[in-house]
């Protein structure tokens, strides 16, 4: 059973997405994530995209540690109802609604936040989690990470997780990678805005 490691719900349990259509995080990555995003002092008041999201237990520790906004992006039913329930306990707990639930593709919310035509976003974030299903491909994540780029907050960070089999993303032109680590079988990459 995942649980919210640390903060202001620190030890709560979270719902678990049925069946094996989802990858959680575990515990040693999500761990060593969050000590190296505390180690860098960006989780308090940060707006937060947590696509793919799954369970939505990245996106809700970061509530749990001082996140202002959190916003779970997922398109399955059984995810999104577990999004909701895990939201649900943590701006309980918060008491305030810093995590919300958006059901749909991640490119479709992602092209709902950027006015093409202006070419302003409607609105930016400060971190982006990223863990998409292995299946999808190089190309598709480039697509992905192109969309993201344009919705960044001026300091913004983004966590990339992969199987540890995977090739580095292909960063857009306006994006690069300053770090990266692998635990066992999954690898995570980090990225910022230039």
């Amino acid at each position: 059973m995942s649980r919210i490691i640390a903060g202001a719900a620190g030890g709560h349990p979270l719902k678990s997405v049925p069946g094996d259509a989802t990858r959680p995080t575990t515990d040693r990555v999500k761990e060593a994530l969050f000590s190296r995003l505390d180690s860098w002092d960006i989780l308090a008041g940060a707006r937060v995209l947590d696509l793919f999201a799954g369970s939505g237990s990245l996106g809700i520790e970061t509530a749990s540690r001082g996140a202002r906004q959190v916003v779970l992006v997922e398109k399955a039913p059984k995810a999104v109802s577990v999004c909701q329930q895990n939201a649900s306990l943590v701006n309980k707990v918060l008491k305030d609604n810093t995590v919300t639930v958006q059901r749909g593709t991640v490119d479709s919310v992602l092209d709902g936040y950027y006015n093409a035509i202006s070419g302003v976003p409607s609105k930016t974030f400060d971190i982006v989690l990223l863990d998409p299903p292995y299946p999808l491909t190089e190309e598709e994540l480039a697509v992905t990470l192109e969309k993201i780029s344009r919705i960044l907050a001026e300091d913004a960070t983004v966590i990339v997780e992969r199987s540890g089999r995977s090739p580095e993303p292909t960063w857009p032109s306006n994006m690069e990678k300053f770090a990266d680590k692998k635990y066992g079988e999954t690898h995570l990459w980090f990225a910022e805005p230039i």
